[in-house]
């Protein structure tokens, strides 16, 4: 635009088609930004109002002139190749369960539909090569899948039917929506109707191919708490049992350390040490010891388990732990990363055993400043087990064993915790639901995990290590780089921040997002107010999605969330493979040594990991949902007190109070036709004009729930 054409509009009100053709101006001339009304408005300094601009947004959309994405934002539409010009691409499949597919492609705006005929044995979330184009006189553009370059998966689960000759698997879902066929020779003596894991071992070369499997895992009848739990790990991509290979490399470890490899320690077998874990925690992978020194300060030990010395590179033991990556914790198990000779015997620092570690060990002075750290392999000895509630019952009494060492390690790490929030960390404590099973695994209570000193205190020295680890290694190679596995958080997306920022000032909150320091403070007084105000609680899940997922790279850029410039994974080898590989490279880079692996091949295997660990986090999140659905099932017809916490076109979501168990209420079964208020915050009866917005209280009654789709269905009721 011209200088003249800019003074000719700024500070007008512009007509209809002339703010449609500005609007659109300035989207062409922005190609990779997203603006929303108040933003346009703001760029061309006109007069006319948000209601305008956004029906000049409608406008242009419904001529597919501009796309509309999350939070009434826009951007300008980029189109794929006419029939002609066919272009090659990379995606991921999304398929539906007719069998035809999207194709989600970074590049392209629109999602690439996949007719069946054109699939070419591809399936659900595979990696893919797709050749595009754009039909004539059609807006979405088509195309064929040339390749598959990744399979999403080798397992899969579905209902076994035996016929004469053969059988049939049928998944139910979009993973493979079609039936596979099994030779029956191929079915492991499943019956018919068992539900099954299966891998698809061919396709039949026909021009519409069917896919032809083999179970490899026969689960038994459907619709038990077991199988429905094993079906949550198998779909997100983890194996239920480990090879025989990996079995018997376990089993032939020597279980107990020879003289020669304890001389080759740090003894600190004679230091008082003790661990403090769940109850029902069966792998201990961290102790703590204490003691004071002859010049009075004080020598705190944080001692972690020495997978590395049983784990060994090359071996099939680190191999399948590699390809797990982590272990998966749902409501009523945990699939180890590790088999059970190691998780809970060999690498488990169970009390009056000596045990092989790598410990940080820290030397405080009188002040209560660290004033020097040591790394290194160790031999412990734990004298004490403590769960959670007995090291917090010793805490709150005075008195007890060791109520000396813990008072005064509480004490330090609520310094720690102090500078922590002082240095930029949030404190974000997002609730854990826990529940209480019975002897069948069938959720009779559902209740919030309280977080205590105890809890706390163990937190805090494990970050303390995992820091200054990451620290020793980043100033050991300030000139000649060390790659190394770093725990990294980058810093929110401005755009969520700033929508957020707008919602939280409908909810009466005001937040200061003038830079990234700032929205920290800003999410730390949240977290204070909501203590204060229930009603705010509403906004940390919400303030939460705005910011970055941690992950793992070689490429550090610090950790946002927890205000540190260094930070890695050291503490749990038992359960995360990032661990295993922080202490494989530190232990190759103390006293005096210096080793740089292949940091191409790290970062491999660091977004191979972050990728296990969100499979994992999908899985824990899944058996939680399945589990309060399942709770709920005894509740039906019964009331209960929650807040609203969504918003959308068929209804409300409720999350109830004490639970956290959230349902929706659809608006056919409001007391009123209720219509949704712009911005999803608010909702407003017809006829009585009455509004009810997120986070307002309100009592609903349990009407129906869905342990398939994992749904609870509520009514509202009136006061």
């Amino acid at each position: 635009m011209s200088r003249n054409k800019k003074r000719k509009i700024k500070g007008k009100k512009l007509s209809s088609k002339q703010l449609q053709y500005e609007v659109l101006k300035l989207f062409r001339r922005h190609p990779k930004k997203r603006f929303n009304p108040k933003q346009i408005i703001g760029k061309l300094k006109v007069e006319n109002n948000k209601d305008a601009v956004q029906y000049a947004l409608d406008q242009l959309a419904e001529r597919n002139e501009i796309i509309q994405l999350e939070n009434y934002k826009y951007k300008v539409k980029r189109t794929a190749p006419q029939s002609s010009d066919s272009q090659f691409y990379e995606g991921t499949v999304d398929m539906t369960r007719t069998g035809s597919a999207y194709i989600l492609v970074k590049d392209l705006d629109d999602d690439v539909f996949v007719a069946v005929k054109n699939m070419n044995t591809a399936l659900h979330k595979d990696k893919v090569k797709v050749r595009v184009w754009s039909p004539p006189g059609r807006r979405r553009p088509e195309g064929e899948i040339v390749q598959v370059l990744e399979r999403a998966s080798d397992s899969y689960i579905g209902n076994l039917s035996i016929h004469h000759k053969y059988a049939t698997v049928t998944t139910g879902s979009k993973n493979v929506p079609m039936d596979v066929h099994i030779e029956l020779d191929k079915i492991m003596g499943a019956n018919d109707g068992d539900k099954v894991v299966f891998k698809i071992i061919g396709w039949t070369k026909e021009k519409f191919p069917t896919p032809q499997g083999e179970v490899t895992v026969v689960l038994g009848a459907p619709g038990t708490n077991d199988i429905e739990m094993k079906a949550i790990l198998i779909n997100n991509g983890f194996d239920l049992e480990f090879p025989t290979k990996v079995i018997a490399e376990s089993e032939s470890l020597p279980g107990k350390a020879t003289d020669e490899e304890i001389a080759q320690r740090r003894d600190v077998r004679d230091i008082p040490t003790f661990t403090i874990d769940p109850d029902t925690a069966k792998d201990f992978d961290d102790a703590l010891s204490f003691r004071y020194l002859e010049d009075g300060s004080l020598e705190i030990g944080v001692h972690i388990a020495d997978v590395t010395h049983y784990v060994q590179p090359n071996t099939a033991l680190d191999e399948e732990a590699y390809e797990r990556s982590t272990s998966v914790y749902l409501v009523d198990r945990v699939l180890p990363m590790l088999p059970e000779r190691l998780s809970n015997d060999l690498c488990s620092l169970r009390p009056h055993e000596d045990r092989l570690s790598f410990s940080a060990i820290f030397i405080f002075d009188k002040d209560d400043k660290i004033i020097d750290r040591w790394f290194g392999k160790t031999i412990i000895h734990s004298d004490r087990r403590f769960t959670y509630n007995e090291a917090q019952e010793v805490l709150e009494a005075g008195e007890g064993e060791y109520a000396d060492e813990l008072k005064k390690l509480n004490q330090l790490a609520k310094k720690l915790r102090k500078q922590r929030f002082k240095e930029g960390s949030i404190d974000f404590d997002s609730e854990e639901v826990k529940f209480k099973l019975d002897e069948n695994g069938v959720p009779i209570d559902v209740y919030v995990k309280e977080r205590k000193d105890a809890h706390m205190l163990i937190e805090d020295f494990m970050l303390l290590a995992n820091k200054e680890v990451a620290s020793y290694i980043s100033q050991k190679g300030a000139e000649q780089e060390i790659p190394f596995v770093y725990r990294v958080h980058d810093e929110p997306d401005p755009d969520r921040v700033m929508e957020f920022a707008a919602f939280a000032r409908e909810m009466g909150f005001e937040l200061n997002i003038k830079d990234p320091k700032e929205i920290g403070r800003s999410y730390n007084r949240l977290v204070k107010a909501a203590r204060e105000d229930h009603h705010l609680k509403i906004l940390e899940p919400i303030a939460i999605r705005t910011m970055a997922k941690a992950e793992y790279s070689t490429e550090n850029i610090g950790h946002y969330g927890l205000g540190f410039d260094y930070y890695s994974h050291f503490t749990s080898p038992i359960r995360r493979y990032s661990d295993v590989l922080a202490h494989r490279i530190l232990h190759a880079n103390l006293e005096g040594q210096t080793l740089r692996v292949n940091k191409a091949r790290l970062e491999e295997q660091c977004k191979h990991i972050s990728l296990q660990e969100r499979r994992a986090t999908d899985a824990e999140r899944e058996s939680v949902k399945y589990k309060q659905v399942e709770y709920m099932q005894n509740h039906i017809g019964e009331e209960f007190e929650g807040a609203i916490s969504g918003i959308i076109d068929k209804g409300v979501f409720v999350e109830l109070y004490g639970n956290r168990c959230e349902g929706m209420v659809p608006f056919d079964l409001m007391p009123e036709p209720f219509e949704v208020m712009q911005g999803r915050l608010q909702i407003r009866g017809r006829y009585s004009g009455e509004i009810l917005k997120m986070g307002d209280d309100v009592r609903v009654r349990i009407i129906s729930t869905n342990l398939a789709s994992r749904q609870i269905e509520m009514e509202m009721l009136s006061d």
